[in-house]
């Protein structure tokens, strides 16, 4: 019995898929995504160009304020890849927009991360939409995170 070759055929698909998001300009002109940064919270804030407003400062997770205004957003690191998503997946329940790298993550208005996309990579991801109201869910609320 061969499990081998119908195995590669979703793993090639997925990998083709993963090699061509974010790879050169896309068909709207847009500049190409840079390689996902990494490091510590410094060196992604200075990266990004931010003055960070330290707000959490643990063993397990780092978390900042950057910003001013309508362009404020929050950007923490992680000790562990897991503690990273179970993080992110709490955090999605408030919507928002999110922008991972590995073990980072940026939260804000969905500009503001895109923008941050153009120097941090990295990939998008957006949080739960909730019906009702005037204003979209999360932006903010959610910025007190902290596992």
């Amino acid at each position: 019995m061969r499990l081998t070759r119908p195995m590669l055929a979703p793993a090639a698909a997925l990998a083709a898929v993963l090699a061509l998001t974010g790879c050169g300009a896309d068909g709207n002109g847009e500049a190409a995504v840079p390689k996902t940064a990494t490091g510590s919270l410094e060196h992604l804030a200075a990266e990004a160009e931010c003055a960070p407003d330290m707000q959490t400062d643990a063993d397990t997770i780092r978390q900042a304020l950057c910003g001013k205004g309508d362009e404020k957003y929050v950007l923490a690191t992680f000790s562990t890849d897991r503690g990273q998503r179970e993080w992110i997946n709490t955090a999605k329940d408030y919507g928002g927009y999110y922008l991972v790298g590995r073990k980072w993550v940026a939260v804000g208005h969905e500009d503001v991360v895109a923008d941050l996309r153009g120097r941090l990579g990295g990939t998008l991801e957006e949080g739960t939409r909730h019906g009702g109201g005037g204003r979209s869910a999360g932006h903010g609320e959610h910025a007190g995170h902290s596992g």
